[in-house]
């Protein structure tokens, strides 16, 4: 039992052997500054982009299909 609770303590003895921190994600990334959130943004959005102008390549049906179903949206949507 005395075993158990020892195992318990520590978080991630793995880690804290490899040199790795233990504390939980959220506050590290917290220290980041706004300018770097920006930027890992800007990078996901222009990846994301690249991603789906490529799926439209792939499946030209399925994109034009897409096109004209936001069209209609577009077309019966009231101000």
């Amino acid at each position: 039992m005395a075993d158990r609770d020892k195992r318990g303590t520590d978080p991630d003895p793995e880690a804290r052997e490899a040199g790795r921190p233990t504390e939980p994600l959220d506050r590290a990334e917290g220290s980041e500054t706004e300018g770097e959130r920006r930027r890992r943004r800007a990078q996901f959005l222009r990846e994301l982009n690249e991603a789906k102008e490529l799926r439209d390549r792939v499946q030209p049906r399925r994109a034009r299909a897409a096109r004209m179903r936001q069209q209609m949206r577009m077309r019966t949507f009231r101000w």
